[in-house]
């Protein structure tokens, strides 16, 4: 470990700052970082900034005017735990890329509310096929937290103050040493001891001896081995490394499809080696034991609400959080664990029949993942259809960007997710458009929706490329309040790149032009009439990312006649 060890990062996604950039606290409570002219701000709690402090625990302390503590890093860990220091039920740690690179890596480690502690790799559900460490300590109990004592004893602390401990402890208490748990770049956590005469670091505990353990080290289509007890990625046969020198990015075939083709009246026979340390990205079936928890109904299957539940959750459907693509949504708390959900009431005139009402139920509570908002129940009662959703506290992207007196800050760490997914998921594997009813959101439709045409999967992409507009422009596709010439966003857009005048679309802020003209001709792209034109997603991402050059877009060819 580096002598310069980081226990704590502010923005671990954001770029490295200059070695000129300063830390100030300015006169209006804010803390930030200014480059020059530039100020970007690193922490933003709920009340202004009066003093801050650097205390000997390794905690980062921020005061108000009262001397109250509105926020320490304490609270807000990254992938370091000091002595002192817990984890709650529900937080989690994120290793870094690199021991170099201290942004988001590829591994979590998470305080279940069950009481079990976990290790998962990043953007995997929380079920156990997908964990590769757990705590294996049963009966902990509730409200648990993880602990490190100053002797470097790692444990577990329930409600009742019932210890249950993960590393024997008793190590040397003396002011030259410091203890300090860390879920390093590799996926393992451990304990070291860090000498602050000699300025080292060494492991004392480890959460594992293999290094092959963390499932998805070696990214996809490769596979671990241990080599004089390191751990080296491979390869398998007509593979090569997508990235040489980042394992996790995995591997891509070297040879064209067509080769595995065996022409008419041949036949051949395979050799099936077995690999070691695989893991699947997903499993078909979980097998669970016989229970009556009410959870793991939540958990498995979208429950079933009768009206009266839901009209009383709601509170006769009293506030409502905004109107979607077919019907209004509405908070509501359940009355059982006091739950805030999110119920959207759909309009008759757009409800479907109920066997395909029922489909579509079963195949979006199917659907799990970190990025999907997840749909908790729905309610089938005579023509009255519901549905039931987990609720958002942060409130949607355009709570963002369409706040005029508020500018949009992403210091904070966040995850977004969707409320409706496109055709990419419903499509079946071996199918690539299909013809249905309008879906989604008007103005994020593709064109295809309105003309009855085949829709595939460059629908998504469409509705992606509108939603970056918005982004870049932080203004809503369609606003009928504007310039006829700029009230609809992909025109006025087309016509300001076309003339050269993106300054239009910036106006007064500060961006980087070279990159705000790369998302410009990716949205135009991404929005051309003819679906053949739209790159796919995994193109639109290499562009994104500069690694493939961008033509010049043509006109997209706006369908405002027919919205």
């Amino acid at each position: 470990m580096p002598n310069k060890t980081a226990v704590w990062t502010a923005n671990r996604n954001s770029p490295v700052v200059p070695s000129n950039a300063v830390l100030l606290l300015n006169n209006d409570g804010r803390l930030i970082v200014q480059v020059g002219s530039q100020e970007n701000s690193v922490i933003n709690p709920s009340r202004a900034i009066a003093s801050a402090s650097m205390l000997d625990t390794g905690n980062f302390v921020l005061y108000d005017s009262d001397r109250n503590v509105i926020w320490q890093s304490f609270d807000n860990p990254t992938n370091t735990l000091l002595p002192g220091q817990h984890i709650s039920a529900g937080q989690e740690l994120f290793s870094s890329a690199s021991e170099a690179d201290d942004s988001f890596g590829i591994f979590r480690l998470k305080m279940q509310d069950d009481g079990y502690l976990v290790q998962y790799p990043v953007n995997t559900p929380y079920t156990a096929p997908y964990a590769y460490y757990e705590s294996h300590i049963s009966g902990v109990g509730n409200n648990v937290s993880l602990n490190l004592d100053d002797d470097g004893l790692l444990y577990l602390l329930n409600s009742n103050n019932s210890l249950k401990n993960l590393t024997r402890g008793g190590y040397r208490r003396e002011r030259t040493i410091i203890y300090m748990m860390k879920i390093d770049a590799d996926g393992i956590f451990r304990v070291y001891s860090h000498s602050l005469n000699q300025q080292n670091s060494s492991p004392i505990w480890s959460s594992t001896d293999d290094r092959c353990d963390p499932k998805g080290l070696c990214g996809l289509n490769g596979f671990c081995t241990n080599i004089d007890a390191q751990a080296k990625c491979m390869c398998l046969p007509g593979f090569d490394f997508v990235m040489p020198g980042n394992w996790s990015a995995g591997c891509e075939r070297n040879f064209p499809t067509e080769t595995c083709q065996l022409k008419e009246n041949t036949s051949k026979y395979y050799d099936m080696r077995t690999v070691e340390n695989t893991a699947w990205e997903d499993s078909s079936y979980v097998i669970f034991a016989e229970s009556r928890s009410v959870q793991l109904c939540e958990d498995v299957a979208p429950r079933a609400f009768s009206y009266a539940e839901l009209e009383q959750a709601t509170s006769g459907f009293k506030e409502a959080l905004g109107r979607g693509a077919f019907g209004t949504v509405f908070k509501g708390i359940l009355a059982e664990g006091q739950k805030v959900i999110a119920v959207k009431r759909l309009d008759k005139e757009l409800v479907e029949g109920e066997t395909e009402f029922q489909t579509e139920i079963k195949i979006i509570g199917k659907t799990h993942h970190r990025n999907l908002v997840r749909l908790l129940g729905y309610c089938l009662d005579g023509s009255r259809r519901l549905l039931v959703y987990e609720y958002m506290t942060n409130g949607s992207l355009a709570d963002v960007l369409f706040t005029p007196e508020k500018q949009p800050t992403w210091e904070e760490s966040s995850v977004a997710k969707i409320s409706d997914f496109g055709m990419a998921k419903l499509l079946k594997k071996d199918q690539t458009r299909t013809y249905t009813g309008i879906r989604g959101t008007r103005g994020y439709v593709a064109p295809e929706w309105h003309r009855n045409l085949p829709v595939s999967v460059k629908a998504d992409v469409y509705s992606f490329g509108v939603v970056l507009l918005e982004l870049i422009c932080r203004r809503k596709c369609v606003d009928m309040n504007l310039d006829e010439n700029e009230a609809i966003l992909e025109y006025w857009v087309y016509n300001c790149f076309d003339a050269g005048e993106l300054d239009k679309l910036v106006r007064d802020e500060e961006v980087d032009r070279r990159q705000f003209e790369r998302m410009v001709k990716i949205s135009i792209w991404c929005i051309q009439e003819e679906p053949s034109l739209r790159p796919s997603m995994k193109k639109v991402l290499l562009m994104m990312e500069g690694t493939v050059e961008i033509p010049v877009p043509p006109s997209p060819s706006s369908f405002l006649s027919e919205i």
